[in-house]
């Protein structure tokens, strides 16, 4: 760590459709599922570089559910934000305090990325208080037509600087640094 940045960066990495949506609404990926990749389409990279992750409850349910209650982060620090006080597990720490305090006291930890995994509630207040430093966007070649947006409309903006693209097969990936 000699010589880097003490701040750690928050960076969110995640796949959403050509016209914007990361869910139908009825939580479906079914959709993302069926484009045709390139191996992991740069997880393995990206997670190596990652040593918390951060989740909204309503994401937390849909992934054990969908993983059948085997919980994929499990050499990682993982927290759960939630409205409601529930009682920390193996793999998790749930998380009923202020989101911005939280956040930053986690970025001045040291340690590797923080990776905001979703949902949408929690990103929006991510990217309103100026929470993400880095937009990793794996765009799909879909078009769903509605669903869960990836951005929620209201009063914030952000500006991002293009630090690369890759492809993945039929997949693009924006890598982008939110400027100050």
């Amino acid at each position: 760590m000699q010589g880097e940045s003490k701040v750690r960066k928050v960076v969110l990495f995640i796949a959403q459709s050509l016209d914007g949506y990361i869910a139908t609404k009825a939580d479906s990926l079914d959709w993302l599922f069926c484009v045709e990749g390139q191996g992991d389409n740069g997880y393995s990279e990206f997670i190596s570089n990652v040593d918390t992750i951060l989740i909204g409850k309503r994401t937390y349910d849909w992934i054990m559910k969908h993983e059948n209650g085997n919980f994929p982060y499990k050499n990682k620090q993982c927290y759960v934000f939630s409205r409601t006080v529930y009682q920390d597990n193996e793999h998790v720490k749930f998380i009923n305090e202020d989101i911005i305090s939280f956040t930053n006291n986690l970025k001045n930890e040291e340690g590797k990325s923080i990776w905001i995994v979703g949902g949408g509630d929690l990103l929006h207040t991510f990217l309103k208080e100026k929470l993400v430093d880095e937009l990793m966007l794996t765009i799909a070649p879909k078009i769903i037509g509605e669903g869960i947006p990836l951005f929620k409309s209201g009063d914030y903006q952000l500006d991002l600087s293009l630090k690369g693209t890759r492809t993945f097969n039929q997949f693009v990936e924006l890598h982008y640094t939110v400027k100050n």
